[in-house]
């Protein structure tokens, strides 16, 4: 990575004055762009063939009640109600749904929304995506734009990872850093841009995934935690819970607690749970969960089944009975997919050397502090 005064390679829509550095990387080698679970080597366009690039990593935090869908949100308008029950009460109470929500049925749909890139109804990386491309000046092809997790529709973060690549330098991020966040909405912020080595990539050198899901236990639901924790009015044994939690740490095929993919892709069902944990504090239960990586809705998937077994409806022994079968109809049998709206993405972990600054790069940047140089209230 090169430096200097203004931008290297093109010049930045954020800086007026850029020049060509002689020790950039080259964009004549193909770009590396994702293609299921491997990375696939392109040609980059015509427009900057034989320009340097650089690579960013972006630590991203948002709630994503917002990009639920209708029935995540019927979730929270039904008490925590089962799937099933859900179901029911839309195919009963559409006329009554659609005054309580004030929005056409029609408009709203169960499966979309959450973080993979999608123009309508717009998603999290394709929000971000377009205040890239806004302050760039970028095709989107050219961004790369990648997400270390594809977080479910109404799934909160406060530890995603992203990256994307410019054919132009910056003397300093925090210009960028703030136009970002200012295009942003409120519900979506960049916590942090740094330089990356052309090795690191957002999903595929990950180490380890940390999430976290938020059980109210109480009689009573604390109102302003509604969004982010699920209520359980059941008086939960977390005592059984962890010992079934102990149960799936380990290198398991986890077949059984995966939904159908919306893509095409056929993911790897063996995956390592390294720990996880059931903390009580005061009502709330937090279940935090670290794992190699995570097939689709497996995460809630457990959750579900860890709270029947905390409810006493089923033993913890069935937990290596459901693991061997490899079927998830047969956990289906004793517990659905807890919702979305208690899960979070805490913190993705990588090794020590994907996480080096490239030579002469830009410093980290945190955000920055206004400040006020003199005083503008008046004296009395």
């Amino acid at each position: 990575m090169g430096s200097g005064g203004g931008a290297l390679g093109l010049s930045s829509p954020l800086f007026a004055n850029g020049h060509l550095s002689s020790s950039s990387n080259s964009t004549s080698l193909p770009l590396p762009v994702e293609d299921g679970n491997h990375l696939a080597m392109v040609k980059p366009s015509s427009s900057i063939v034989n320009l340097p690039h650089y690579k960013w990593r972006l630590l991203i935090a948002y709630d994503g009640t917002r990009y639920a869908g209708l029935l995540s949100l019927l979730f929270l308008i039904y008490g925590g109600e089962p799937p099933s029950r859900v179901a029911g009460l839309v195919a009963g109470e559409c006329w009554l749904l659609g005054f309580l929500l004030r929005i056409p049925l029609l408009a709203a749909s169960p499966s979309i929304s959450g973080w993979q890139f999608q123009v309508s109804p717009p998603t999290i990386q394709c929000i971000v995506e377009k205040a890239l491309i806004q302050i760039t000046k970028l095709e989107r092809e050219c961004l790369h734009f990648v997400g270390a997790s594809r977080t479910d529709t109404g799934v909160h973060a406060w530890g995603q990872v992203a990256h994307f690549i410019t054919p132009f330098n910056y003397d300093s991020l925090e210009t960028i850093h703030a136009a970002l966040n200012g295009l942003l909405p409120s519900d979506i912020r960049v916590r942090e841009i740094s330089a990356a080595t052309p090795e690191f990539h957002a999903r595929f050198s990950a180490k380890s995934k940390v999430y976290h899901y938020k059980i109210y236990n109480d009689t009573i639901m604390d109102p302003f935690q509604r969004h982010y924790v699920y209520h359980s009015v059941y008086k939960l044994n977390t005592a059984a819970m962890r010992e079934a939690a102990k149960m799936l740490i380990g290198k398991h095929d986890f077949s059984a607690f995966v939904n159908a993919s919306r893509n095409d892709r056929v993911p790897d069902p063996v995956k390592t749970i390294f720990r996880f944990d059931v903390i009580e504090m005061g009502p709330l239960i937090q279940l935090e969960v670290e794992g190699s990586g995570f097939l689709y809705r497996q995460v809630r998937n457990m959750v579900a089944l860890l709270i029947q077994i905390g409810k006493e409806a089923i033993p913890t022994e069935i937990v290596p009975k459901i693991l061997a079968t490899l079927d998830r109809r047969e956990l289906a049998k004793y517990a659905l997919s807890a919702p979305p709206h208690g899960l979070c993405l805490v913190s993705v972990k990588y090794n020590q050397e994907h996480l080096l600054l490239p030579s002469d790069c830009p410093t980290t940047s945190f955000g920055r502090h206004h400040t006020i140089t003199k005083c503008k209230l008046p004296f009395y």
